[in-house]
């Protein structure tokens, strides 16, 4: 075990760093403070990752964040391309087009979608490579008692170095929202978004052969409920809650981080990433790509620092700070306002404004989209 794990000072010349947590936002932390050659450990409260097979929207903005850390071609090997989207009625009349391809047009390069686990896996596969480690089963109750230069908080929406540093004015909000997701063993070849009253069905590309789709439905809490909520929407949407195996289903209650945090960094030597620091509603599918962003940034000004070690952290991580606390906080609160907008008790009015707006909705959508790499 790392001597930064323990409060003892490491013999290392090193600059040593501690990040808590190993999902996305994390373990891209621990890679890119590696690459700057800090000694890292991660601490992992679980005693192993979780293996759900949801899949993750990367926006071009974090795919060219992956590139600087050294992981876009891993990405590019298990992801598959996001387009032809539409937001349709529960009819499936087609209302507004999401806005993939207008964004490809921009960037060079299309949305990518890819399976949690295979994203996982190719972090961890990297972490190893650069002689990382993680220490699971770790779960932290002091970060004041870690022993290292740099702590990093990548711990969740429940994160304990944010409530440790920032104390219980923001924490996690529920917003009376509960979400279902899954993966159906087929492909449906039509994606986007069906908008309903009071609630909506996905469903994205993940890989050849399946379907990932999410949907809410206000009240439900079997599976049965939410095939039964939806057992009048356009095809394929039946056939896909039919085909997925109920067993394999994931329901979670939304919540996200309010109030918005006044900095994402403290103490000269404490810097909160991902939901630890601006947790959102998945309804922009920015949540990984913000994390991405947020470890890129975060390493890199480490990075700019010079040399690892104590000397220039402080500057570096304000530098963290100005670069991604708006732009992250602006993508949270944008999601929050469309999961009112997608989930409004007068449909009819909505989708008589979401057919209006034509291309300004498509504007709209590309700046909302486009605002996590700002």
């Amino acid at each position: 075990m790392s001597d930064t794990v323990s409060g003892r000072a490491p013999d290392r010349a090193a600059g040593t760093a501690v990040v808590v947590g190993a999902g996305v936002g994390g373990l891209a932390t621990a890679i890119g403070l590696r690459r700057a050659g800090w000694e890292v450990t991660v601490l992992e409260g679980r005693t192993a990752l979780e293996r759900y097979g949801t899949a993750f929207g990367i926006h071009p903005t974090a795919q060219s964040a992956l590139d600087r850390l050294g992981l876009g071609d891993a990405l590019r090997a298990r992801a598959v391309p996001y387009r032809g989207a539409r937001i349709r009625r529960p009819d499936g009349k087609v209302l507004a087009a999401l806005p993939l391809e207008r964004i490809e047009r921009r960037a060079g390069r299309p949305e990518l979608l890819i399976s949690r686990p295979h994203l996982l896996d190719a972090l961890l596969a990297a972490l190893d490579g650069l002689g990382g480690e993680i220490a699971y089963g770790r779960r932290l109750t002091d970060p004041a008692a870690l022993g290292a230069d740099l702590v990093v908080g990548a711990d969740g929406i429940n994160s304990v170095v944010r409530t440790t540093y920032f104390g219980r004015s923001a924490g996690p909000r529920p917003i009376g929202t509960t979400a279902w997701i899954g993966i159906a063993g087929f492909e449906t070849g039509l994606y986007g978004e069906t908008w309903g009253a009071g609630r909506f069905f996905g469903m994205t590309p993940v890989e050849a052969g399946r379907t990932n789709w999410y949907a809410t439905v206000p009240g439900a809490t079997t599976a049965q409920e939410v095939r039964d909520a939806f057992a009048d929407r356009h095809d394929p949407i039946p056939r896909v809650l039919a085909a997925t195996d109920p067993t394999t289903w994931i329901r979670y209650e939304m919540r996200h981080l309010y109030p918005a945090l006044p900095g994402f960094v403290a103490d000269g030597r404490i810097a909160l990433v991902g939901d630890a620091a601006h947790a959102m509603t998945p309804n922009l599918g920015q949540g990984a790509c913000t994390a991405l962003l947020d470890a890129e940034a975060l390493t890199r000004a480490v990075a700019a620092a010079g040399p690892p070690g104590p000397a220039g952290l402080p500057d570096a991580l304000r530098a963290y700070d100005t670069e991604r606390r708006r732009g992250a906080q602006r993508v949270a609160f944008a999601s929050r306002n469309l999961h009112r907008f997608m989930t409004g008790r007068h449909p009819a009015l909505r989708d008589a404004l979401v057919r209006g707006a034509g291309a300004a909705l498509n504007r709209v959508g590309e700046r909302r989209w486009r605002a996590s790499g700002t």
